[in-house]
């Protein structure tokens, strides 16, 4: 039988997969000429994110600054060196569409996680990251600190494809 703690995780995982659901039908919507119930989809897809943070902190799943960086670089270390590459392996292998996001994901994560390294090792000297402007790569979600000039290292978009954050 599940205890409180388990239900937790799975009511976080639910809600947190439901916001990003919800986003993404959001943007189809939008595509469609559907403003208002993409405005819906956006407004539950909040919803579902308020759950899931609710979740989150009864689970006393967000520490202090050095916790929640320490967390966010073994998740992304995990996620590059053991969730991914199996996951790549298999798409490769099955010829599936899915093969081109997990070999970004792959490369990705890993950036995110030396990213993270480097906040880490600023909030321990009780410094901020110098840096202001963080730019996203919309296609296979690279992070530049500052302006791109060049295009994406991992996907090749092009440097004015880049959304600043």
């Amino acid at each position: 039988m599940s205890d409180t703690h388990d239900n937790l995780k799975n009511a976080f995982a639910g809600e947190s997969q439901a916001n990003q659901k919800y986003r993404a039908f959001a943007k189809q919507a939008e595509r469609a000429g559907f403003s208002n119930i993409a405005r819906l989809f956006r407004t539950t897809a909040e919803a579902e994110r308020i759950h899931a943070e609710g979740h989150l902190k009864a689970m006393e799943g967000i520490g202090n600054l050095v916790e929640n960086l320490q967390a966010a670089i073994a998740g992304e270390t995990y996620e590059y060196t053991e969730m991914y590459p199996p996951m790549l392996e298999q798409a490769q292998t099955e010829g599936h569409k899915a093969k081109r996001m997990f070999a970004y994901a792959v490369k990705v994560e890993e950036v995110h996680a030396k990213l993270y390294q480097m906040a880490l090792e600023a909030a321990s000297r009780g410094e901020d990251l110098a840096v202001t402007e963080f730019y996203l790569c919309p296609v296979c979600g690279y992070i530049e600190f500052g302006k791109p000039t060049d295009p994406c290292p991992i996907c090749g978009a092009k440097p004015n494809k880049f959304v600043l954050v």
